[in-house]
């Protein structure tokens, strides 16, 4: 996998990759990560990923941060993990 760039965001670390003819973009917050992995067939250049990341997704990849910390926490103390 090749590392194409970082992109700023204030409250993620965002990494672009390019592996076996698609773009891999990587988004992580504490001790989550989300990744996302885009056909070069659908987008052509790294320029046109960063184009689809909105305020709107950007919104919503924090919200699904919140469900998996959420969903974390909720597995520890079923089995009662500290």
């Amino acid at each position: 996998m090749r590392h194409l760039q970082e992109i700023p965001h204030s409250h993620f670390r965002m990494g672009l990759y390019a592996w076996n003819n698609k773009f891999i973009l990587k988004i992580e917050t504490g001790p989550y990560e989300q990744t996302y992995k885009i056909s070069e067939m659908d987008v052509t250049t790294a320029e046109e990923v960063i184009q689809l990341l909105d305020a709107d997704f950007l919104e919503r990849v924090g919200q699904r941060f919140g469900e998996m910390a959420t969903d974390w926490t909720a597995t520890q103390n079923r089995h009662e993990f500290d």
